[in-house]
């Protein structure tokens, strides 16, 4: 049995688009930043830790027939090496979209999964170029809300689409979740229960 444990609906329906057949727990984890950490260091701790709760949580519901698979999953969008998570308000997500603006940048989401066999953890970065914004698109997309729940303060498969001319990398992890990562992450831990 898999567990997402994330409350994000983005990425509840990307796994959903790619046929996987899951629960969603979310985890209650804080997203703290701790002094020192890289982007990628920071996404997949908090990825493990996510999933680790869940698993402690739910362990009970492991069987040999029906194996426990608990994913966590962090996305973070980095600027000059600064991290940015979601905005706390609306002033918070214009700050993020002003920098964003005319600049490239990096999407990467840490994803962790768990299973009595083990600890797999990885991260996909994708890079996204954004074109310039003027302080009147900024405010009008604030205003509709959509940036206050998103890392980076936009939806690449919102209304942000119009601002993103390309990227270099995997697209579905700068909408969430990397799901050939993630693929690949089941994939072997499938395989690696079966031999235990």
């Amino acid at each position: 049995m898999l567990v997402l444990a994330s409350a994000s609906p983005r990425r509840r329906e990307l796994l959903t688009q790619a046929g996987f057949e899951f629960q969603v727990i979310p985890s209650s984890v804080p997203e703290e930043h701790q002094a020192g950490e890289d982007a990628i260091t920071f996404a997949t701790r908090l990825a493990r830790e996510k999933a680790q709760a869940i698993f402690d949580e739910q362990s009970g519901l492991d069987t040999p027939e029906s194996p426990l698979l608990v994913l966590g999953a962090d996305t973070v969008v980095v600027v000059d090496g600064d991290i940015m998570g979601k905005p706390v308000d609306a002033e918070d997500a214009a700050r993020m979209l002003a920098r964003l603006s005319g600049r490239t940048h990096q999407v990467i989401t840490g994803v962790c999964l768990i299973s009595r066999a083990g600890l797999e953890a990885a991260a996909e970065v994708t890079f996204v170029r954004m074109l310039k914004l003027s302080r009147a698109e900024i405010a009008a997309y604030v205003a509709t809300g959509e940036p206050l729940d998103k890392a980076g303060g936009y939806a690449i498969q919102g209304r942000a689409a119009r601002w993103i001319p390309r990227i270099q990398g995997c697209y579905f992890n700068v909408v969430g979740l990397p799901l050939s990562l993630v693929s690949i992450l089941v994939e072997g831990m499938h395989r690696r229960l079966k031999h235990r």
